[in-house]
């Protein structure tokens, strides 16, 4: 699984003209599935996302997690972030999960989350999406998680 973690004042996603998720201050999450992310301990992933400390404390310094805030998620899919480009002018998708796999998966990451306590807006799976973000900082992490990965 890749994941697009931005720190954001504010975010909101849009399918046409509808608003499908907005959330406050907290972390706007890209999330790609590849191959194999059925084998994921999502409920160890959406921890360690939400204990990172990449929110600043009272001195300025990133000590604080999204959970300590009581921050909010907003949750998109988004398969390009397995887009290769290392051929051609066309990125290649073979590395991300087919939809019919992906969308479980998308899916229960987003119940783990919200099992943590945490109120996770989210996009629409396989839409055409508009996303806004007001970035904090800014804030941009990349977190590539595997099946072996022992933090999740």
């Amino acid at each position: 699984m890749r994941i697009v973690l931005q720190r954001v004042e504010r975010a909101a996603v849009r399918v046409g003209v509808e608003a499908v998720g907005s959330i406050g201050a907290g972390l706007l999450l890209l999330v790609g599935v590849g191959h194999g992310d059925d084998r994921l301990d999502l409920a160890g992933a959406a921890r360690k996302i939400l204990d990172l400390r990449v929110f600043q404390d009272a001195e300025g310094k990133m000590n604080l997690s999204l959970r300590e805030l009581q921050g909010e998620v907003l949750a998109v899919s988004q398969f390009t972030l397995y887009g290769d480009t290392r051929k051609g002018r066309r990125p290649s998708y073979t590395h991300a999960a087919r939809p019919e796999v992906a969308e479980p998966v998308f899916n229960a990451f987003v119940e783990a989350l919200q099992a943590e306590g945490v109120r996770v807006a989210m996009g629409r799976f396989g839409a055409h999406m508009s996303v806004e973000s007001v970035n904090d900082g800014p804030v941009t992490l990349v977190l590539e998680l595997a099946p072996s990965d022992p933090e999740g």
